[in-house]
């Protein structure tokens, strides 16, 4: 757990230097925490979750380059997504897709409906990328872990992407990078901890 104390620290970090740091550091702090995150997965024997996790750093490290890597990240984290997915799948059991998996993809769907047609020439990576992590989120709600950390997780993955894209494609959004973050690095040491039995917790599935 010492690595997860230190991505934790790391991600505090981040967040305390945004207004000073140069931009190389911020960069570097941006991908360290789930970088970490990568690592404790794979020292846990848990190489999927560790490719995914290296996906979204190299994701993390691409859109802290600036608008020029915006694609290119966005690319990163749908192959994130994509793993994420296949990592889930693979614990379905008799899967169950209730009233939460409905309410993700009505979600997503009236997302895109208006957030779409404002992303110009990213229309279509942008579309299938809202269709890889509603997948995802999907995939995680229907998946059997001991706890539900993976499904709190994947969720709070989603509420960051929305609101980013929110911000740079609809209209600003208060502390957005302040949410983003914090929602985004939430969601992915939540589903580091539920995927790699970090976490324990009362509630398993069944």
């Amino acid at each position: 757990m010492v690595l997860v104390v230190i991505s934790i620290l790391a991600s505090l970090a981040y967040i305390a230097a945004t207004e000073w740091c140069a931009a190389l550091g911020i960069v570097v702090l941006k991908t360290l925490p789930v970088a970490l995150l990568a690592v404790y997965a794979l020292r846990k024997r848990r190489v999927d979750l560790g490719v995914s996790l290296k996906l979204s750093a190299a994701g993390d490290a691409l859109l802290g380059l600036g608008k020029t890597w915006f694609l290119a990240g966005l690319i990163a984290f749908l192959a994130s997504h994509l793993v994420y997915t296949f990592t889930f799948v693979r614990r379905w059991r008799k899967p169950r897709f209730g009233a939460p998996a409905v309410a993700v993809i009505l979600y997503s769907a009236t997302l895109g409906i208006w957030l779409i047609p404002a992303t110009g020439k990213l229309a279509v990576p942008v579309g299938c990328y809202l269709v890889a992590i509603s997948a995802m989120v999907v995939s995680a709600l229907a998946a059997r872990f001991p706890t539900c950390w993976v499904a709190v997780g994947a969720v709070l993955f989603l509420l960051s992407d929305s609101i980013l894209a929110i911000h740079k494609f609809r209209m600003p959004v208060p502390y957005a990078s302040f949410l983003i973050w914090t929602t985004y690095y939430a969601g992915q040491l939540a589903i580091t901890l539920g995927a790699a039995g970090g976490a324990r917790g009362s509630r398993r599935r069944t």
